[in-house]
């Protein structure tokens, strides 16, 4: 009989209350009867519903890494909570009787291979030559229309300064980072909103840290303005609107296909992952909120994340996604194009329990040189348009608490005595607080710590945001 853990239910239901719900009708003896068939590809249960039939709920495991539920109840959630019923039913290790799978089970089995194996060649053919690429040139043409608008109003900004936006002139920011939106252009007015917001902010509370954002957003939007129209200008020039593997496509508001991605060769098979933190983020200028996801390759210490995107206005279409603690095995990893934690995407995945070993071998994987490490995320940040952190796992020969200048300070020192100060970004979420407050005092001593490392505007350093403390027994997470 297969074992599922509470880590994969977690991860293939829709909610939190999918969850609480499928294990009340476990608990509560919700199924009447129960069947698997011998290679243990297949499970099946009887339900007790709310109707006067029982439902029939089933999970095909024939495909690993992406099972098929299915379920006759009503319900537009997938899988529903009667499925996750099952997999609790499965986990518990409850008996389960030994059967033949159906007929239907194995045709739609047939049905997927047959769909997987790709269309017909003469299929592949039916759309007219050149219709897409034309179509992509046009979008292309616009958007630099939509550029040279733009280019205006920032070189207008750099000349007379911020100061200018008045109350009164902000409308016209506004009106024109609408105008974007038809231009084919959602980055660059993700930027523009948010100097609106940030300017906004001065004009209320006349806080310089305000102004000083408004500042970095300024210079963003007028590096991606300034290379988006030679890179745009260059794909015109040549006749290659197709996507390629610059980050400016996605920066202009591309979004990636995972075949896209697949066949630039942004691709990695058969790698394992865990999650070294998870953070939710709010978006005032995108009115969104953003699922990360930090995760370390086990086998080469790349770090990359993931990101799920949740609209304000489409909250109750997209699952929220959650912390995850088990080893993640994907038979195909997707990259997107970028520096230094590179976004990541998998379409189907295992869910295992941590193997012996796993943490000293992330352990070891952690950089020893805090100089290295610095200078790395220094060379990282330079670029305007990169994200404002570095994600990194350091080793550490001890965590202390240092008095200067009337102030305390908790700072992170290596083997070399080199040393970087923790420092927390979110005062709400003070996670240096959290570590200070771990009881076990081994944990300031010879381990590794997850974090972001970030340039603070604020006194010209480099400082790190802890996340987690990588032991060799396991990740202590200070959030989520």
């Amino acid at each position: 009989m297969r074992t599922v853990t509470q880590q994969q239910i977690t991860a293939y239901a829709p909610n939190a209350n999918a969850v609480a719900n499928a294990r009340k009708i476990s608990s509560g003896g919700g199924f009447v009867s129960r069947v698997r068939s011998e290679d243990d590809t297949f499970y099946m249960g009887e339900c007790k519903g709310s109707g006067k039939s029982n439902y029939l709920v089933s999970a095909d495991f024939s495909d690993e890494a992406s099972p098929v539920f299915r379920c006759s109840c009503p319900s537009r959630q997938f899988p529903c909570k009667h499925s996750l019923a099952l997999l609790f039913e499965i986990s518990l290790k409850k008996e389960f009787a030994v059967g033949e799978i159906p007929e239907e089970i194995q045709k739609k089995r047939e049905a997927k291979e047959k769909k997987k194996a790709g269309p017909k060649e003469e299929k592949s053919t039916a759309k007219r030559p050149g219709a897409g690429k034309a179509a992509r040139t046009k979008k292309i043409k616009k958007q630099l229309e939509g550029l040279e608008l733009l280019e205006k109003l920032v070189d207008g900004l750099m000349k007379s300064g911020l100061s200018t936006m008045g109350s009164v002139s902000l409308k016209t920011y506004r009106d024109l980072a609408k105008q974007l939106g038809d231009y084919y252009l959602p980055g660059p007015q993700l930027y523009l909103n948010r100097l609106i917001l940030e300017m906004e902010e001065f004009q209320k509370d006349q806080n310089s840290d305000h102004y000083k954002a408004a500042v970095e957003v300024l210079k963003k939007l007028h590096s991606l303005n300034k290379k988006a129209v030679s890179y745009l200008t260059k794909k015109v020039e040549q006749d290659t609107p197709e996507a390629d593997d610059d980050e400016l496509y996605e920066k202009l508001g591309g979004i990636w296909k995972l075949e896209q991605l697949n066949a630039l060769g942004l691709k990695k098979e058969n790698a394992r992952l865990i999650q070294m933190a998870f953070q939710v983020i709010y978006d005032e200028a995108g009115k969104e909120f953003t699922d990360i996801g930090y995760w370390m390759d086990v086998d080469t210490g790349e770090i990359s994340c993931t990101c799920n995107y949740r609209p304000v206005k489409a909250l109750k279409y997209i699952k929220q996604e959650d912390s995850c603690f088990a080893l993640v095995c994907t038979p195909q990893l997707s990259y997107y194009p970028g520096g230094l934690n590179r976004r990541v995407r998998w379409e189907a995945a295992e869910y295992r329990e941590a193997e012996e070993g796993i943490y000293r071998q992330i352990k070891n994987l952690a950089c020893q040189d805090l100089t290295l490490a610095v200078k790395t995320a220094k060379n990282q940040l330079k670029n305007t348009l990169s994200e404002d952190v570095c994600a990194m796992l350091l080793s550490y020969v001890q965590i202390g608490i240092v008095k200067t200048n009337e102030a305390y300070r908790v700072v992170m020192e290596d083997k070399e005595g080199k040393q970087i100060e923790l420092r927390a970004r979110d005062k709400k979420e003070n996670k240096v607080e959290m570590l200070l407050k771990i009881p076990d005092r081994k944990v300031f001593e010879n381990q590794a710590m997850f974090g972001l490392i970030y340039y603070d505007r604020a006194d010209h350093s480099m400082c790190m945001e802890p996340f987690s403390v990588v032991t060799e027994q396991g990740i202590i997470r200070l959030l989520y």
